[in-house]
């Protein structure tokens, strides 16, 4: 693997239940949302998406299921985290459909600190676990083997760095006027 190559686990298995319908196929800018994300990721980065097999544009992508399928975004990490290698990995939520280039600085401040994750904080404050680069090592201790239900910010027990993400870059996409307001933004 390139030296500047980074895995990226994309958590995407969620039943979109607040928008109504599947989200990560919404149009966003003639693009879909989850489109929309994979396709800033730089293009040397390994990516495994973590949900349903869907059409996607970008080529080399790997498809996997947390056990069992709809177990929750701890579970898709910890499932995605079994097909990485190297030693971070970034993992991300395929709702988040501008947080792509959010995973190089993150992946900057990981590397030049002594933790075991960088953590994007949103305009509100909170720490988001899926929008993290994490040693990848660390979150294997943490979760040795599969995981079913808990919550993702389990993955914040880690040792991490808090890395304010203003604006859209932080934003998901969990209801249609969620979907509107970053199509406004645009």
């Amino acid at each position: 693997m390139d030296d500047d190559a980074m895995p990226v686990v994309v958590v995407a298995g969620g039943g979109s239940t607040r928008f109504g319908s599947d989200k990560l196929a919404a149009d966003l800018g003639g693009h879909t949302v989850l489109d929309r994300l994979l396709d800033d990721l730089p293009p040397a980065w390994p990516v495994v998406v973590v949900g349903p097999r869907r059409e996607v544009r970008r080529s080399g992508v790997r498809w996997t299921r947390e056990e069992p399928p709809g177990g929750g975004p701890l579970a898709a990490a910890a499932a995605g985290m079994a097909l990485v290698e190297g030693p971070v990995v970034g993992v991300v939520a395929g709702d988040m459909p501008f947080a792509g280039p959010v995973l190089a600085q993150l992946r900057s401040v990981l590397l030049s600190s002594g933790t075991d994750a960088a953590v994007a904080v949103d305009d509100d404050g909170h720490a988001n676990p899926l929008l993290a680069v994490y040693r990848t090592a660390a979150v294997r201790r943490l979760l040795p083997g599969p995981v079913t239900g808990g919550r993702a910010k389990r993955l914040l027990e880690l040792e991490h760095e808090r890395v304010p993400v203003p604006g859209r870059r932080s934003r998901d996409v969990d209801t249609p006027e969620d979907l509107e307001r970053l199509r406004r933004r645009r």
